[in-house]
Protein backbone atom coordinates (compact mmCIF):
# COMPACT_ATOMS: atom_id res chain seq x y z
CA UNK A 1 0.00 0.00 0.00
CA UNK A 2 1.16 3.35 -0.22
CA UNK A 3 1.11 4.15 3.34
CA UNK A 4 3.37 0.95 3.95
CA UNK A 5 5.74 2.24 1.23
CA UNK A 6 6.13 5.62 2.83
CA UNK A 7 6.77 4.11 6.34
CA UNK A 8 9.68 1.54 4.96
CA UNK A 9 11.19 4.57 3.13
CA UNK A 10 10.80 6.49 6.06
CA UNK A 11 12.74 3.80 8.02
CA UNK A 12 15.37 3.60 5.44
CA UNK A 13 15.93 7.66 5.74
CA UNK A 14 16.16 7.03 9.29
CA UNK A 15 19.38 4.72 8.99
CA UNK A 16 21.01 7.06 6.32
CA UNK A 17 20.42 10.39 7.67
CA UNK A 18 22.18 13.41 6.78
CA UNK A 19 23.59 13.41 10.48
CA UNK A 20 24.96 9.27 9.46
CA UNK A 21 26.60 10.24 6.42
CA UNK A 22 27.68 14.26 6.86
CA UNK A 23 30.63 15.58 8.89
CA UNK A 24 28.65 19.33 9.34
CA UNK A 25 31.70 20.36 11.45
CA UNK A 26 32.67 23.68 10.44
CA UNK A 27 36.44 23.35 11.44
CA UNK A 28 39.26 22.93 8.93
CA UNK A 29 38.35 20.90 5.82
CA UNK A 30 35.51 19.54 7.39
CA UNK A 31 33.43 19.58 4.05
CA UNK A 32 34.13 16.50 2.66
CA UNK A 33 34.46 15.14 5.76
CA UNK A 34 32.74 11.46 6.89
CA UNK A 35 31.48 10.22 10.10
CA UNK A 36 32.42 6.75 11.14
CA UNK A 37 30.70 4.13 8.42
CA UNK A 38 27.14 2.49 10.10
CA UNK A 39 27.27 -0.85 12.09
CA UNK A 40 26.60 -4.31 10.52
CA UNK A 41 23.54 -4.52 12.22
CA UNK A 42 21.97 -1.44 11.01
CA UNK A 43 23.64 -2.06 7.55
CA UNK A 44 21.83 -5.22 7.26
CA UNK A 45 18.93 -3.67 8.63
CA UNK A 46 18.32 -0.68 5.83
CA UNK A 47 19.01 -3.32 3.13
CA UNK A 48 16.33 -5.86 4.59
CA UNK A 49 14.15 -2.49 4.01
CA UNK A 50 15.40 -2.34 1.34
CA UNK A 51 13.93 -5.11 -0.68
CA UNK A 52 10.63 -4.40 0.73
CA UNK A 53 10.25 -1.14 -1.44
CA UNK A 54 9.26 -1.49 -5.44
CA UNK A 55 11.72 -0.24 -7.50
CA UNK A 56 11.73 3.51 -8.43
CA UNK A 57 13.77 6.26 -8.92
CA UNK A 58 13.20 6.84 -5.04
CA UNK A 59 14.48 3.41 -4.14
CA UNK A 60 17.63 3.64 -6.54
CA UNK A 61 18.39 6.87 -4.30
CA UNK A 62 17.71 5.36 -1.23
CA UNK A 63 20.08 1.77 -2.24
CA UNK A 64 22.41 4.37 -3.01
CA UNK A 65 22.35 6.25 0.31
CA UNK A 66 23.19 2.42 2.00
CA UNK A 67 25.39 1.90 0.07
CA UNK A 68 27.62 5.18 1.09
CA UNK A 69 26.50 4.34 4.38
CA UNK A 70 28.98 1.30 4.14
CA UNK A 71 32.17 4.25 3.06
CA UNK A 72 33.99 1.48 1.45
CA UNK A 73 35.67 2.62 -1.61
CA UNK A 74 34.36 0.32 -4.06
CA UNK A 75 30.91 1.03 -2.51
CA UNK A 76 30.78 4.65 -2.22
CA UNK A 77 32.17 4.50 -6.32
CA UNK A 78 29.29 2.05 -7.39
CA UNK A 79 27.01 4.07 -5.64
CA UNK A 80 28.15 7.63 -7.01
CA UNK A 81 28.31 5.89 -10.56
CA UNK A 82 24.61 4.44 -10.32
CA UNK A 83 23.41 8.17 -8.79
CA UNK A 84 25.10 10.21 -11.85
CA UNK A 85 23.20 7.36 -14.61
CA UNK A 86 20.22 8.77 -12.48
CA UNK A 87 21.23 12.29 -13.21
CA UNK A 88 21.55 11.63 -16.86
CA UNK A 89 17.88 10.50 -17.45
CA UNK A 90 16.99 13.24 -15.42
CA UNK A 91 19.57 15.43 -14.08
CA UNK A 92 16.59 18.13 -12.26
CA UNK A 93 16.08 15.11 -10.08
CA UNK A 94 16.03 16.65 -6.44
CA UNK A 95 16.85 13.71 -4.36
CA UNK A 96 19.79 12.00 -6.55
CA UNK A 97 21.28 15.71 -6.99
CA UNK A 98 21.39 15.82 -2.96
CA UNK A 99 22.39 11.64 -2.90
CA UNK A 100 25.29 12.10 -5.17
CA UNK A 101 26.31 15.68 -3.95
CA UNK A 102 26.25 13.52 -0.52
CA UNK A 103 28.87 11.01 -2.29
CA UNK A 104 30.88 13.64 -3.56
CA UNK A 105 31.56 14.80 0.32
CA UNK A 106 32.23 11.41 1.45
CA UNK A 107 35.03 10.89 -1.29
CA UNK A 108 36.41 13.71 -0.05
CA UNK A 109 35.83 16.24 -3.42
CA UNK A 110 33.62 19.26 -1.92
CA UNK A 111 34.18 21.30 -5.25
CA UNK A 112 32.19 18.24 -7.14
CA UNK A 113 29.05 18.24 -4.29
CA UNK A 114 29.40 22.11 -4.97
CA UNK A 115 28.11 21.62 -8.58
CA UNK A 116 24.64 18.99 -7.51
CA UNK A 117 24.30 21.27 -5.05
CA UNK A 118 24.20 24.74 -6.98
CA UNK A 119 21.49 22.83 -9.24
CA UNK A 120 19.17 22.36 -6.50
CA UNK A 121 19.85 25.65 -5.53
CA UNK A 122 18.76 27.18 -8.92
CA UNK A 123 15.87 25.05 -9.19
CA UNK A 124 12.19 26.38 -8.50
CA UNK A 125 11.29 24.70 -4.80
CA UNK A 126 9.19 21.39 -5.25
CA UNK A 127 7.22 20.98 -1.94
CA UNK A 128 6.86 17.03 -3.01
CA UNK A 129 10.68 16.95 -2.04
CA UNK A 130 10.67 19.49 0.43
CA UNK A 131 12.98 17.75 2.68
CA UNK A 132 15.64 17.30 0.00
CA UNK A 133 15.63 20.68 -1.03
CA UNK A 134 15.80 21.92 2.44
CA UNK A 135 19.07 19.42 2.50
CA UNK A 136 20.70 20.84 -0.20
CA UNK A 137 20.77 24.16 0.56
CA UNK A 138 22.03 23.03 4.07
CA UNK A 139 24.67 20.88 2.54
CA UNK A 140 25.41 24.21 0.29
CA UNK A 141 25.21 26.26 3.21
CA UNK A 142 27.73 24.02 4.76
CA UNK A 143 30.10 23.72 1.73
CA UNK A 144 30.09 27.97 1.80
CA UNK A 145 31.17 28.41 5.59
CA UNK A 146 34.35 26.27 5.10
CA UNK A 147 35.23 28.22 2.14
CA UNK A 148 34.69 31.54 3.85
CA UNK A 149 31.85 33.05 1.87
CA UNK A 150 29.51 33.69 4.98
CA UNK A 151 26.84 36.02 2.84
CA UNK A 152 26.11 33.10 0.56
CA UNK A 153 25.68 30.47 3.38
CA UNK A 154 23.55 33.02 5.45
CA UNK A 155 21.30 33.19 2.72
CA UNK A 156 21.04 29.53 2.14
CA UNK A 157 20.18 28.89 6.02
CA UNK A 158 17.33 31.81 5.58
CA UNK A 159 15.75 30.15 2.67
CA UNK A 160 15.56 26.93 4.23
CA UNK A 161 13.89 28.58 7.56
CA UNK A 162 11.75 30.17 5.21
CA UNK A 163 10.12 26.93 4.25
CA UNK A 164 11.14 25.09 7.81
CA UNK A 165 11.35 27.41 10.85
CA UNK A 166 11.73 24.18 13.09
CA UNK A 167 15.16 23.41 11.27
CA UNK A 168 17.38 23.19 13.98
CA UNK A 169 20.34 22.44 11.59
CA UNK A 170 19.77 25.96 9.80
CA UNK A 171 19.52 27.54 13.25
CA UNK A 172 22.89 26.43 13.96
CA UNK A 173 24.48 26.67 10.89
CA UNK A 174 23.36 30.50 10.89
CA UNK A 175 24.76 30.23 14.23
CA UNK A 176 28.36 29.27 12.86
CA UNK A 177 28.45 31.77 10.01
CA UNK A 178 27.05 34.66 12.75
CA UNK A 179 30.05 33.14 14.83
CA UNK A 180 32.89 33.52 11.74
CA UNK A 181 31.66 37.20 11.88
CA UNK A 182 32.10 37.35 15.48
CA UNK A 183 28.56 38.88 15.68
CA UNK A 184 28.51 36.79 19.01
CA UNK A 185 25.13 37.74 20.21
CA UNK A 186 23.41 36.92 16.88
CA UNK A 187 25.36 33.85 16.92
CA UNK A 188 23.84 33.03 20.65
CA UNK A 189 20.26 33.81 19.25
CA UNK A 190 20.50 31.46 16.64
CA UNK A 191 22.50 28.88 19.14
CA UNK A 192 19.55 29.13 21.26
CA UNK A 193 17.00 28.59 18.18
CA UNK A 194 19.04 25.26 17.46
CA UNK A 195 19.09 24.31 21.21
CA UNK A 196 15.58 24.48 21.94
CA UNK A 197 14.42 22.73 19.04
CA UNK A 198 16.84 19.61 19.79
CA UNK A 199 15.50 20.09 23.58
CA UNK A 200 18.34 20.90 24.86
CA UNK A 201 19.75 17.40 23.93
CA UNK A 202 22.53 18.16 22.09
CA UNK A 203 25.98 18.38 23.70
CA UNK A 204 27.65 20.26 20.78
CA UNK A 205 24.97 23.08 20.26
CA UNK A 206 25.12 23.32 24.11
CA UNK A 207 28.91 23.87 23.84
CA UNK A 208 28.52 26.99 20.96
CA UNK A 209 25.51 28.31 23.06
CA UNK A 210 28.14 28.71 25.91
CA UNK A 211 30.86 29.88 24.34
CA UNK A 212 29.26 32.55 22.63
CA UNK A 213 27.24 33.90 25.33
CA UNK A 214 30.76 33.69 27.05
CA UNK A 215 31.71 35.95 24.01
CA UNK A 216 28.98 38.70 24.11
CA UNK A 217 29.84 38.72 27.66
CA UNK A 218 26.27 37.50 29.08
CA UNK A 219 28.17 35.23 31.73
CA UNK A 220 25.25 34.28 33.90
CA UNK A 221 22.89 32.63 30.85
CA UNK A 222 26.38 31.36 29.92
CA UNK A 223 26.80 29.32 33.15
CA UNK A 224 23.20 28.21 33.08
CA UNK A 225 23.85 26.44 30.08
CA UNK A 226 26.92 24.94 31.04
CA UNK A 227 24.91 23.44 34.14
CA UNK A 228 22.53 21.52 31.69
CA UNK A 229 25.15 20.30 29.65
CA UNK A 230 27.40 19.06 32.26
CA UNK A 231 23.83 17.70 33.77
CA UNK A 232 23.40 15.08 31.06
CA UNK A 233 26.88 14.67 29.74
CA UNK A 234 29.03 14.73 33.03
CA UNK A 235 32.43 13.47 31.62
CA UNK A 236 32.46 16.64 29.08
CA UNK A 237 35.47 18.38 30.73
CA UNK A 238 35.98 20.33 27.69
CA UNK A 239 32.75 23.01 28.84
CA UNK A 240 33.78 22.79 32.38
CA UNK A 241 37.37 24.54 31.34
CA UNK A 242 36.72 26.45 27.96
CA UNK A 243 33.09 28.47 29.51
CA UNK A 244 32.19 27.53 33.00
CA UNK A 245 35.44 28.79 34.97
CA UNK A 246 36.08 31.72 32.80
CA UNK A 247 32.30 32.97 33.13
CA UNK A 248 32.82 32.39 36.68
CA UNK A 249 36.07 34.31 37.14
CA UNK A 250 34.78 36.89 34.66
CA UNK A 251 31.69 37.31 37.56
CA UNK A 252 33.82 37.20 40.32
CA UNK A 253 35.77 40.69 38.74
Amino acid sequence: SEWGERAVTAMVEIYVSPDTLVDWSDAGDGAGGTTEALSPESLAAAQRLLKELKPSRKQRVLSCLVMLAEKTKPQVEAAVSSLLELLAEDQDYVPALVAAAIGHLVQRKPPQARNHLKRVARLAYDPRHAADFELGWLLLALVYVQGGKYDLAEELCRRALGCNKSCARAWELLGTVKEHELSYRDAAQAYTKAWTLEREAGAQVGYKLAFNLLKAKEYVPAIDVCHKVLRAYPDYPRIHKDILDKARAALRT
